[in-house]
């Protein structure tokens, strides 16, 4: 009989060793003697079932090494062990936590995320040191009483759960920042709420909220709000009244009409797509100072005013989707970055303007504005340096716009000059387009921490480099009209992108990294030779909701992709498969996804 396991008959504290009885899977003495050290303790994904007592009994016990009258060194004296502040245990099978949760008094972080519990134990109001818990992705339909007396809290991720409602006392937690209770079964947020002085960021989406109480106003540091996908057909008027939002999302609701936001002088996103807005007035718009993205996709909206030249600041301007037959010229003058007009029954702009892109849909629009004179933005001015005619810098560009452009010149390369001319200027925006490059040219890489949109369309482009999957907050990629047939993996590292334009290139597939891009919401690849796609992988792309295949070789359409229900642009037009039938594809995406669905094999 070895030592070790005379000791553990003899002991009366072996109950509380980490043996396999104890949780369905041990844990390994070394981890709890490193937890002593640093004070944290990470369980995560180890397959247990309940939480061994040598973890809630860290603290506690003596150390079963003590047991063994091993020597200490000055550094290892167990009576001078740290107490344990952060605990995870996410992704394992747990069903509950006992009340010996209060044995860890000093915790500031408790990670639960990803198990079973039903329920939390009343001994979680003693964690009174709790900065942070996190009990997303369980199966909690309550929330105790007690949870209010967590003072100290600051951040509580309750998210994807099946909680219905919210404990009375709950805006005693006047310290919290940070609030996610998405993906629940909420049907009112209680009015005490505006008590939550401190919140910074509020999520409520994927609930059943018919409304928003007027006293959510009271949160007077409030920056994001998310109320997407719930049942709301109106915002309080108070709601405009809070100067401190700068993120506010209200998509997939019953809203009918946009609300004004008189004093939201800070609003930087205002995301109210799939609603059933039917205008868009001078009102709605005069406030809106700060505007950098206004989301008003898949609504019923007819037109839109002349006061949308008001905001001055936006740069995506998303209208897809709803009725408006004609744009005002003086659309053109907004320096947009992004300007999506598909699925409008456009009469004033030819579908073939388009299809180009944003740059040309305002370029056609400056030009329809009569007797204006050529706009500072226009002009060109020479660097200070000598370059030759087909050289030249767009500075004003660069300084005003934040945009290197140095398209249509039929270069092969981009001449240094151009880098050079950034200087210390913030640039969110490349354009190379129209050039004959046949490499990304590898100075891009000096600005990757500030471009957001990169336009490389229309070269001679084959394979793309490591420098571009280095732009590390790359949101919007144009590479279409190159020679491209493959995209390499790095890519996955662009965890910022939402559209990507391959149209026009030689994919013979849609390229396996972007099943990998969970952030993309826009995937063009139109006019390729893309012959399969793969529908489980594209079904968990979640934020993914426009997909332009048409024009390839698709001899079939799978059934499964009908499950992709975030789509709501599918555009399959031009490819050889003979079902579904056109006179489906022009009901639209709908009736498309509806139609594959019905023929998935049972």
């Amino acid at each position: 009989m070895s030592r070790q396991k005379g000791v553990a008959e003899r002991d009366p504290r072996a109950g509380f060793r980490a043996e396999r009885r104890d949780g369905g899977a041990s844990v390994p003495q070394g981890l709890l003697k490193a937890a002593r050290k640093s004070g944290q303790l990470n369980l995560s994904g180890r397959n247990l079932s309940e939480v061994p007592q040598c973890v809630w009994r860290i603290n506690v016990d003596i150390p079963e090494e003590a047991n063994q009258n091993l020597s200490f060194s000055a550094t290892e004296r167990w009576w001078e062990q740290t107490d344990l502040t952060k605990l995870i245990i996410s992704n394992n099978k747990l069903q509950s936590l006992t009340d010996d949760l209060r044995l860890l008094p000093a915790l500031t972080v408790l990670d639960i995320h990803d198990n079973q519990l039903t329920s939390l134990p009343s001994a979680i109001r003693e964690l009174e040191n709790l900065q942070k818990l996190n009990v997303s992705h369980n199966k909690l339909k309550i929330l105790p009483e007690e949870i209010t007396n967590l003072r100290n809290l600051k951040g509580l991720y309750l998210q994807h759960n099946e909680l219905t409602s919210i404990p009375e006392g709950f805006e005693q937690l006047f310290n919290l920042e940070d609030l996610d209770l998405s993906n629940n079964c909420l049907k009112t947020v209680p009015a005490s709420f505006s008590s939550l002085s401190s919140l910074v960021r509020l999520n409520l989406s994927s609930n059943q909220l018919k409304n928003l109480p007027a006293e959510i106003s009271g949160m007077k540091r409030l920056k994001h709000l998310d109320c997407n996908s719930n049942l709301l057909e109106s915002i309080p008027s108070e709601l405009a009244g809070m100067e401190s939002l700068e993120l506010l999302y209200l998509r997939r609701n019953k809203l009918r009409f946009l609300p004004e936001f008189p004093s939201c002088k800070l609003l930087k996103e205002l995301h109210l797509g799939e609603n059933q807005i039917e205008m868009l007035g001078a009102e709605h718009l005069r406030h809106l100072n700060s505007i950098l993205v206004l989301d008003l996709r898949d609504n019923k909206l007819k037109s839109v005013p002349d006061e949308i030249t008001l905001l001055q600041s936006l740069e995506r301007l998303d209208l897809s989707n709803n009725d408006i037959s004609s744009l005002p010229y003086s659309l053109g003058k907004l320096h947009l970055k992004f300007l999506a007009l598909e699925g409008n029954p456009m009469r004033t702009i030819r579908r073939e303007i388009i299809n180009k892109g944003t740059q040309e849909v305002l370029k056609y629009l400056r030009s329809k504005i009569k007797d204006d004179g050529p706009s500072q933005s226009d002009s060109v001015i020479e660097t200070a340096m000598t370059l030759p005619s087909e050289s030249r810098v767009n500075v004003h560009a660069i300084i005003t716009l934040k945009i290197l452009d140095y398209s249509d010149k039929q270069t092969t390369l981009i001449p240094d000059e151009v880098f050079d001319a950034v200087k210390s200027n913030i640039i969110t925006s490349i354009n190379f387009s129209k050039n004959q490059l046949c490499e990304i040219p590898k100075r891009i890489i000096e600005l990757k921490e500030m471009v957001s949109d990169v336009n490389l369309s229309f070269n001679k482009l084959s394979f793309i480099s490591l420098e571009l999957c280095m732009l590390q907050k790359l949101s919007f990629l144009d590479i279409r009209n190159n020679f491209l047939n493959s995209l390499p993996e790095e890519m996955e590292s662009l965890i910022r992108l939402q559209t990507i334009n391959l149209s026009f290139n030689r994919f013979k597939i849609l390229p396996e990294v972007l099943y990998r891009i969970s952030t993309l919401e826009t995937i063009l690849i139109s006019n390729n030779q893309v012959g399969s796609v793969n529908p489980e992988k594209l079904k968990v792309m979640e934020n993914l909701v426009t997909l332009d295949l048409q024009n390839n070789d698709l001899l079939q359409i799978p059934p499964e992709l009908g499950n992709c229900v975030n789509l709501r642009t599918l555009l399959l037009d031009g490819n050889p498969f003979r079902v579904p039938r056109a006179a489906i594809l022009m009901k639209g995406t709908a009736a498309i996804l509806e139609y594959l669905r019905d023929r998935i094999p049972t």
